[in-house]
């Protein structure tokens, strides 16, 4: 079978090292890539090193070998364009149809699905001229990933750092895979909870449970890739930032709420993915818990978390708001999940059984999706991902 075409453009950013790894990994998992670099990207990274990473031939003009058409056939062929890193001034470019060179005649000439990775200073990001521009290329369809935030240039700090490349070809992988479907979570703001909240005893000892947040991540990174503003509300776990998301860390239930509240005023969906606490201790401890010789410890009082899942269920920041929750049973999982799903008042309930080898930790899922209008979607023993896909077509189809 063919390779997937992949055209990696580089635009001319400090960041533009970074498409190196991002090339080298599409190269290694089996895509035929050939890198078209803007002349400013070279200042950075020259040709040769683009050329002997890719096995092709680097340009950064219309003109080289002119009977190929290179201006017209490089996009016409390819399955996927990724530009990363995307400075300002190549959004500019792109949200107006300019072409004076090798990377925007590509741009203009594509069929396939563009994804572009931008990295810039915090002040040109938040400029309203670049904020338009990224809004407009949204609206045509093209999946403009979210900066990261962290160290820029110099000293500075802030948001416009370009996302990790093992994050970035995650968000290709998945664009790839959809084919040249449309993105359907375009000018849609969702919010994913992840991980599970931890409920503190003392300074070193707290209540929690399994949860590692791979299901949660698994959501935020798939609505990225179908062109979503994602909100990741992250509990307590240890994995890297999806691209494209904006992650807000948070320890207990009470700070979870306050977070999703926040979040979830402008959201069209919210997904409850974290394992939330139901209970925390009614006192906190200030210093270390001691352990006594021949005496038995304290009984520890348990007091309610809130039920978030039920309060924006129940209380909708905006009309047409869709909830999601999941529901992590032990036994009688559809009884079960049924009964959930009626008392917390959402529109679709994740129902799956768990235990301490099912689930939690594991690359895998198995479930049963439930909907409040009587439906029932199984998802058959795979990757998360492929959940997180099940649960977004359920989604898009409530918010059309």
């Amino acid at each position: 079978m063919d390779k997937p075409k992949v055209v990696l453009g580089v635009s001319g950013g400090i960041a533009a090292y970074k498409a190196c790894e991002l090339l080298r990994r599409l190269t290694e998992s089996g895509h035929d890539v050939r890198v078209v670099p803007t002349e400013s990207a070279l200042h950075f990274v020259g040709a040769a090193t683009w050329s002997a990473l890719s096995g092709h031939p680097v340009s950064t003009e219309v003109w080289s070998d002119v009977h190929e058409v290179p201006h017209v056939r490089i996009g016409q062929e390819a399955d996927l364009v990724v530009v990363a890193p995307a400075t300002a001034d190549m959004l500019a470019k792109a949200a107006h149809g300019l072409a004076d060179d090798l990377l925007t005649n590509t741009l203009l000439t594509a069929r396939c699905p563009v994804v572009l990775a931008p990295a810039m200073h915090t002040e040109m990001w938040e400029h309203p001229a670049t904020q338009e521009n990224v809004a407009t290329l949204r609206r045509r369809g093209a999946v403009v990933i979210e900066p990261a935030v962290g160290r820029l240039t110099g000293v500075d700090t802030g948001k416009g750092r370009l996302p990790e490349p093992g994050e970035i070809f995650e968000v290709c992988r998945r664009v790839l895979a959809r084919g040249a479907v449309v993105p359907d979570l375009a000018g849609r703001h969702v919010v994913v909870s992840a991980g599970g909240t931890r409920e503190p005893l003392d300074p070193v000892r707290f209540l929690g449970n399994r949860s590692s947040g791979k299901q949660g991540y698994a959501l935020a990174r798939t609505a990225a890739a179908r062109g979503a503003r994602v909100t990741l509300i992250a509990a307590n776990t240890a994995l890297p930032d999806p691209a494209g998301v904006d992650v807000v860390p948070v320890g207990t239930a009470v700070q979870l709420r306050e977070a999703v509240l926040k979040a979830a005023a402008d959201a069209d969906a919210v997904v409850m993915a974290a394992a939330v606490a139901d209970f925390r201790p009614a006192v906190y401890a200030a210093g270390k818990i001691k352990k006594k010789d021949s005496q038995d410890p304290e009984p520890i009082t348990l007091v309610r978390n809130p039920d978030i899942l039920a309060e924006i269920s129940t209380e909708r920041a905006r009309s047409g708001q869709v909830i999601v929750g999941f529901a992590a049973e032990t036994d009688d999982v559809l009884v079960n999940g049924r009964t959930k799903l009626e008392r917390k008042g959402c529109d679709l309930l994740v129902v799956n059984e768990v235990g301490e080898r099912k689930t939690f930790g594991s690359e895998e899922n198995e479930a049963i999706v439930l909907g409040a209008d009587g439906s029932e979607t199984p998802v058959p023993y795979g990757p998360k991902e492929a959940l997180a896909e099940t649960v977004w077509d359920l989604v898009t189809h409530r918010l059309a």
